[in-house]
């Protein structure tokens, strides 16, 4: 999910103080119980817990091993290697533990599930890591929705009904290909962060990096994985932090990374870009989407045979008239104006008069309460193909998103039930679905690019495309994998098509560069038949990558 509609909402959540390492019975006496504490003590992370289950895909059982836990790493690498994956301090170290907790160096207990097939050569066999977005969303959706063991169901494009949730043997898992991982970034699902400055420490786009390097790289050592094919699997938010994190782990090269919804460059959201004036090249990443939601919507004045010929259509004129049109500014004329407006109304559905109004330029969220505004309908912005009601009829924009709303709560009770009943993991801990949940959750967007100047020193938007294209011309044997849906306005489609044919690499690797697009949303593994083909693509690139090839 991305940053800027889920920061939004953070300031409103809470969560009681139940992650504390003591409880409070007086004053005098919490005083007391914090000085008793030292960094190794109040870090140091509960037991692994270890099952066994089966799972048949493609008619053909297999069995496996979980391991629900956590790795502990530091905020620097110098501080990284003091620790033990427990958290503890390592004797040889030479640190002493800090007797003042609060004044201990930061560190994150990161929770994660890895699947491990049985009876299988661990050594050779890849190694998939994978992890949602946010910023500060947990990879609850990933870990139930796309290829662990177990899959929640749901149905397509509607709400869905109240407990009891269906959890499902997913027969469209990837453990028959590969070993997987599935990580909680810090202060997210059961991951928490201790000591002193530990927002500044790990919430941001350089930090939060950095912290998956060092858990990859201590989850590799822990299972002797060093020399399996290593695959990076990133979702919205989560495609940034693969860009980052594989040019973060430049000793360690990458077999392959699926990035999927993806968004590397920040200038080109098309949430609310009216902030960024002069900087129009969301608006057009944006019109294949929008079309293709009028089309699925029926709200155009000829409804196209086809979907895929007419968003070529769209994916033409949005670089060429379209952008031409809105790079002009001011020096549009209005005769040109009216006819850009009557083209996009063919492409959108939306009224003339109202485009004529918005300078031609439809930020996201009004898009979604325009559509169907005289049904006085909101269409979701994850996935466009979801609807409710409208929360404010007078309101400018989407006051809501139909498809989160439609589906989060199924998740959140299944990934609950699931650790605690299948796992045998956490029945007393609280697991945040979002970062905010556990307070002083600020994301530093601040990103210094590999041989790039400091962050601070770059007056553009976050954009992490250099870090993709450092990794990928150090590695010109890695292959990416780009997956989205057709009717994700949250991370539209063409957004990552633009940003992939405009990174900084030799024209030979962009054959490196392997393209799936689907009739579904930003979560396309909702639609169980989107899922079945995704996984297809996903175990075909994982073969045909594997031996470094």
């Amino acid at each position: 999910m991305m940053a800027t509609a889920l920061l939004k909402s953070f300031g409103a959540l809470a969560v009681a103080a139940a992650a504390l390492a003591f409880c409070v019975v007086g004053a005098g006496q919490e005083k007391d119980k914090a000085k008793e504490l030292t960094p190794a003590a109040q870090t140091v992370a509960p037991p692994d817990s270890n099952t066994e289950g089966t799972v048949t895909i493609g008619g053909q059982a297999f069995a496996y091993k979980a391991v629900a836990g956590t790795i502990t790493v530091g905020a620097t690498e110098a501080q990284d290697a003091t620790l033990a994956a427990n958290g503890s301090i390592l004797p040889d170290s030479g640190v002493k533990p800090a007797t003042d907790p609060n004044e201990a160096p930061a560190t994150a207990r990161m929770f994660y599930v890895a699947y491990f097939k049985k009876d299988a050569t661990a050594s050779h066999r890849p190694l998939m890591f994978l992890y949602n977005g946010g910023p500060g969303s947990a990879t609850m959706w990933l870990h139930l929705g796309t290829f662990g063991p177990k899959r929640v169901v749901v149905p397509d494009t509607k709400h869905q009904a109240a407990a009891p949730y269906s959890v499902v043997e997913n027969q469209y898992s990837l453990l028959d290909v590969c070993d997987l991982v599935f990580i909680d970034a810090p202060g997210t699902g059961l991951s928490r962060t201790f000591g002193k400055e530990k927002a500044k420490a790990f919430y941001g786009i350089d930090a939060d990096g950095h912290a998956f390097a060092r858990f990859i790289r201590r989850f590799l050592s822990k299972y002797d994985r060093w020399n399996s094919p290593k695959y990076l699997f990133g979702e919205s938010y989560g495609t940034p932090r693969s860009a980052v994190l594989a040019a973060d782990l430049r000793n360690v090269d990458l077999n392959g990374i699926v990035l999927l919804s993806q968004i590397l460059s920040f200038d080109n959201s098309v949430d609310d870009p009216r902030w960024n004036p002069g900087v129009d090249q969301a608006y057009a990443l944006a019109l294949p989407t929008y079309a293709a939601t009028a089309y699925y919507f029926h709200k155009l004045s000829t409804q196209p045979a086809a979907l895929k010929p007419f968003l070529a259509e769209v994916e033409k004129y949005a670089l060429g008239e379209y952008m031409t049109a809105l790079l002009k500014g001011s020096e549009l004329s209005d005769e040109e104006k009216r006819s850009v407006a009557e083209k996009l109304h063919g492409y959108t559905g939306l009224p003339v008069d109202y485009l004529m109004r918005s300078d031609l330029r439809v930020v996201g969220g009004d898009f979604s309460k325009a559509l169907k505004l005289d049904e006085a309908t909101t269409i979701g912005r994850l996935d466009t193909r979801f609807q409710g009601p409208d929360l404010n009829p007078l309101s400018e924009g989407a006051d809501y998103d139909p498809q989160s709303d439609a589906i989060s709560s199924a998740w959140t009770a299944a990934i609950n039930e699931y650790l605690h009943k299948d796992l045998k993991y956490g029945q007393e801990s609280t697991y945040w679905s979002s970062g905010g949940a556990g307070g002083d959750f600020t994301w530093d967007l601040r990103h210094h690019a590999p041989d790039g100047p400091p962050g601070n020193d770059v007056e553009t938007g976050a954009n992490v495309m250099p870090d993709l294209a450092f990794r990928m011309k150090l590695n010109p044997q890695m292959k990416i994998m780009l997956a989205g849906g057709y009717y994700d306005l949250a991370t539209p489609y063409f957004e990552g098509v633009y940003e992939m044919h405009h990174l900084q690499i030799p024209k030979t690797l962009q054959s490196n560069i392997r393209y799936h697009y689907y009739e579904a949303g930003h979560m396309i593994y909702v639609n169980e038949e989107i899922l079945k083909q995704f996984r297809a693509d996903v175990a075909a690139f994982i073969k045909s990558t594997e031996d470094g090839h």
